[in-house]
């Protein structure tokens, strides 16, 4: 039970923050990029579930690796999978508003670290914490 809710709430956290981020922070920057490409910027219903997947997703992900890898290890390989390949991909796409990356990458690096803190907190009897 305390797995299933780590990674709830893990995912809740996640999903809140990336909504503010995008939807509310960093808004205008990816309008107007996707505007100087001639594109809308994607932001029906669809595309929100599909992130809401994304955000559970990297929390089970999270849980995982903090189950066999110490917290630093858990940290640095759920931000390079959840973050820093999205962003070269999305990047290499050329969808990727290289300007919101100030903003960005300490949001994101404070996303995961968050993230993992509530995993261990509420898992942390749960199973073999390696640190």
């Amino acid at each position: 039970m305390k797995k299933v809710l780590s990674i709830f709430l893990a995912g809740l956290w996640i999903n809140l923050s990336e909504f503010l981020r995008n939807e509310v922070v960093l808004k205008s920057h990816w309008q107007e990029h996707f505007a100087g490409l001639n594109l809308s910027f994607p932001s029906d219903p669809i595309n929100g579930m599909i992130w809401v997947i994304w955000g559970f997703l990297l929390a089970t992900a999270i849980y995982s690796f903090s189950q066999k890898m110490s917290t630093a290890q858990t940290f640095l390989w759920s931000w390079t999978m959840g973050f820093l390949m999205m962003w070269l991909v999305v990047g290499n796409l050329l969808v990727l508003p290289f300007s919101i990356l100030i903003y960005a990458i300490p949001l994101s690096l404070l996303e995961i670290g968050l993230a993992l803190w509530i995993i261990r907190k509420l898992a942390q009897n749960s199973a073999k914490n390696v640190d």
